[in-house]
């Protein structure tokens, strides 16, 4: 069965209602220009709700070590997700560093993008690939866009990895049936407006992507 990451989780109602929906995997983000972005002390409340069958993965943009040192001290995350310009190299060193998996992000616009994977996957558990933003967006993700999923059609991984961008309850069954992820990740779609989470629209990609 494809799982579920539900990513931008800023409030304990909405972190209660994916542990109630047993949702696989939660994002925190840690990124002071999104709409996202948690303060360490919500962090640490977060993380004391914490439950068996979920997962928790910390999100961060080209952070620097003392930056790591505080989301992981405060948020206790499963996984650290890199979402900047993090080279396979650079990724590798921050997982070895901090002994804690990392899930770098791909993003994507051509099939050399999709190529590009292999050089992370000789060390990552997990990998994610999302929609390559603008050159002059303000964020790298979170923004509710799409790639080309043809491009993912057959790819083969070594490693486990997630498909991001553009989901939502509408489509994600397509994007499922066309890539064959091992699971998906949503943050944009499931919210009523910027940065705020709608229970309803959470149960329905829950569903959508359960009876995909």
């Amino acid at each position: 069965m494809t799982q579920i990451k539900i990513c931008g989780i800023t409030s304990k109602i909405i972190y209660q209602h994916c542990a109630d929906l047993h949702v696989d995997w939660v994002g925190l983000v840690f990124f002071e220009k999104s709409p996202r972005h948690l303060s360490y002390e919500a962090a640490e409340k977060l993380a004391d709700l914490k439950q068996p069958h979920m997962k928790h993965v910390a999100l961060t943009v080209n952070a620097d070590e003392d930056m790591l040192s505080d989301i992981i001290r405060t948020a206790q995350p499963d996984m650290l997700q890199l979402h900047g310009d993090e080279t396979a190299e650079q990724a590798e060193q921050i997982q070895q560093k901090f002994g804690i998996p990392v899930m770098p992000v791909i993003k994507i616009s051509s099939a050399q993008d999709v190529q590009n994977t292999q050089s992370y996957m000789r060390f990552c558990d997990w990998i994610l690939c999302d929609a390559a933003p603008p050159v002059d967006a303000a964020i790298p993700g979170g923004r509710g866009e799409a790639f080309d999923w043809q491009l993912m059609s057959g790819f083969s991984a070594s490693s486990s990895w997630m498909l991001a961008g553009g989901l939502h309850a509408g489509n994600v069954a397509q994007a499922i049936q066309l890539t064959q992820p091992d699971a998906v990740d949503i943050s944009s779609g499931v919210e009523s407006s910027k940065g705020v989470k709608d229970p309803q629209l959470i149960t329905d990609f829950v569903s959508a992507v359960r009876n995909a």
